[in-house]
Parts: structure tokens; sequence; C-alpha cells
């Protein structure tokens, strides 16, 4: 991907990040996630019906990387199965950890695909789904 591409939508999804905002409603899974290394301190809420995320939100303190992720992952999974969200969980993860992914399934995700270079980032990177996972699992239970 072209260097100014992506760092127009990473700062794109900074500036004005998709569903940022949490709601008073019933039926959301809600988890916060910080991190030890950033200023990162987000809250994400999910609501799934169905086996299907219906909703996607987050707020909080984060840096760019942390926020664009947030923003870029509610519009990849809004809509979809969670079985479809667990398998662009395990490929975005695959990408931040220089492994074998689809990159077809990542949508704008992709932009992070060099996060690697910069090892203190990754963290960032991965926040926002390391969050969605614990709320599945959380589901689940």
């Amino acid at each position: 991907m072209d260097e100014n591409l992506r760092k127009s939508i990473i700062l794109e999804h900074y500036d004005n990040p998709v569903n940022k905002g949490l709601v008073n409603a019933d039926g959301y899974v809600r988890i916060n996630m910080n991190s030890s290394s950033c200023i990162d301190n987000l809250d994400f809420m999910i609501k799934i019906e169905n086996g299907i995320i219906k909703d996607a939100r987050f707020d909080g303190e984060a840096c760019a990387i942390s926020t664009s992720a947030s923003s870029i992952m509610m519009n990849l999974i809004i809509g979809k199965t969670v079985e479809d969200v667990k398998k662009i969980i395990n490929n975005y993860e695959a990408m931040i950890n220089e492994q074998p992914y689809d990159k077809d399934i990542l949508g704008e995700a992709i932009v992070f695909d060099e996060i690697y270079k910069q090892a203190n980032r990754k963290k960032c990177a991965l926040l926002p789904f390391d969050g969605l996972k614990k709320i599945l699992q959380q589901d689940k239970e």
C-alpha cells in the first residue's frame, strides 16, 4: 500500500473515528482495555444478537494507532457473524505478527500491515482486537 494512502486512512480514522461514543443501552457486552506502554485506555461495547454483531462502540483516550485501529475495527465487524469476526481477528493478529494471513478479509485494517516495523506500536494496533476477543469470550459464558 502506498505510504501516503496508509497515513491518510490512519489519520482520517483518528480525526473522525467511526462509532466513537458509548451508549446507555441494554444488550451490550462492555470491557475496558488499557496499555501499560501507552496512554491507551478504551472502553468497548459490542451488541450481539443471534450470532451477529449488531452494533459496536468505543470511547476513551488513546494514541492515533489505537484510536484508528478501533475505528477501523468498528467498520469491519458490524453486520458480520461472530464466526466471521473470529476469522478477521485471527488474520489481523497474524498480519501484525508477520505470519501468513488473508488480506482480502481485513479491509482498511490492512493499513497496519507494516506496524511490526515499530515493535512498540504493535500493542496499540492489537488493543481493540484483544478487547473484541475478550468480549466474544464473555458473550459465550
